[in-house]
C-alpha cells in the first residue's frame, strides 16, 4: 500500500496583492505550509489561511524564510547562526499565534526558498533551523527536501522529519532543485507532472533535467500553490492517485 502527505505552500499573498488560490487548493491538500509574514504573507492572510486548514480538516505548519517581500525569499542572504535561529523562532511564534487561536496545534517547520535551498548542503544554517524548532517544541517535525543534510540535522537533534518531494520542480543530478533561473525549472506540463508523481511513490524514481534516472523517497508532495496550474494539479492528483492505489493522508 502507497501512502503519501499532500502539501501546498500557501498564504502568501500579502496587503493587497493575491497569490496562489488557497481558498480552492485547500479543499484537496492535507497540510498547508504557511507564510509567516518575511517572505510573503501578513496577519489577516495567515488567519485566514488557518481557519480555513480547520474548516477542511488539513494539518498546518510554518513556511518560514528571508526578511525579503520583494525578492519572495528567494534571494540569498549572508546570515550568522544566531540570526538563522531567532529568525525561524519568530516565524514559527507568529504562526503558532493564529494556530492557538483556532485550537490547532502547529505540525511542522517547512524552510522556503532560498533558505530551504541551502539546506540541502549547509549543515550549519541546518543546525541553526533545527535548534530553533527543538527550542521552542521539540514535538514539531522537520519538512525537508529528499536528499538534504537538514533531514539528517533533524535527525540527529531528535526531531521528527519528513522527506518532501515536487510535484512541479524539476531535478539536478544531485537531488536538489533546478534553480528558477533555469530553463524547465518549473513543470508545467499536467501528464508529466502526474507521470512523475506516481513513478516517485512507487517506483522511488526521478529523471534529473539531465536525464539521470535517481533514486528518491517522499513522505510529503508539494504542489506550490502560486504555480499557474497549482489548483489543476492538485485536483488531478487525488483523481489518479485513487486509481492508482496511493493513499493521501497527514503524516502520523
Amino acid at each position: 500500500m502507497y501512502t503519501i502527505d499532500l502539501n501546498s505552500d500557501m498564504g502568501e499573498s500579502f496587503g493587497a496583492y493575491t497569490i496562489g488560490g488557497d481558498e480552492e487548493i485547500i479543499k484537496y491538500v492535507t497540510t498547508a505550509n504557511v507564510a509567516c509574514g518575511w517572505h510573503a504573507g501578513d496577519p489577516m492572510v495567515m488567519d485566514k489561511v488557518v481557519g480555513m486548514a480547520k474548516e477542511h480538516n488539513v494539518r498546518v505548519g510554518a513556511h518560514p524564510g528571508y526578511p525579503d517581500l520583494l525578492g519572495f525569499g528567494r534571494r540569498k542572504m549572508v546570515l550568522s547562526f544566531l540570526e538563522v535561529k531567532n529568525y525561524i523562532k519568530y516565524q514559527i511564534g507568529a504562526l503558532q499565534a493564529f494556530t492557538a487561536s483556532y485550537g490547532m496545534k502547529l505540525q511542522h517547520v517547512a524552510p522556503h526558498g532560498a533558505l530551504g535551498n541551502l539546506c540541502q548542503y549547509d549543515r550549519e544554517v541546518s543546525r541553526a533551523i533545527c535548534e530553533a524548532v527543538y527550542e521552542v517544541d521539540p514535538g514539531l517535525m522537520i519538512y525537508y527536501c529528499a536528499g538534504a543534510v537538514l533531514g539528517e540535522e533533524a535527525q540527529q537533534m531528535g526531531l521528527k522529519a519528513a522527506a518532501e518531494i515536487f510535484a512541479d520542480r524539476a531535478y539536478m543530478d544531485d537531488l536538489s532543485l533546478v534553480p528558477r533561473k533555469m530553463e524547465g525549472a518549473m513543470i508545467t506540463d499536467e501528464v508529466l507532472v502526474i507521470e512523475r508523481c506516481v513513478r516517485m511513490i512507487k517506483e522511488g524514481k526521478v529523471t534529473s533535467i539531465t536525464g539521470r534516472e535517481l533514486t528518491i523517497q517522499g513522505d510529503t508532495l508539494c504542489v506550490h500553490g502560486d504555480g499557474p496550474k497549482a489548483i489543476a494539479f492538485v485536483k488531478r492528483i487525488r483523481e489518479v492517485f485513487q486509481y492508482e492505489g496511493i493513499t493521501i493522508k497527514n503524516i502520523e
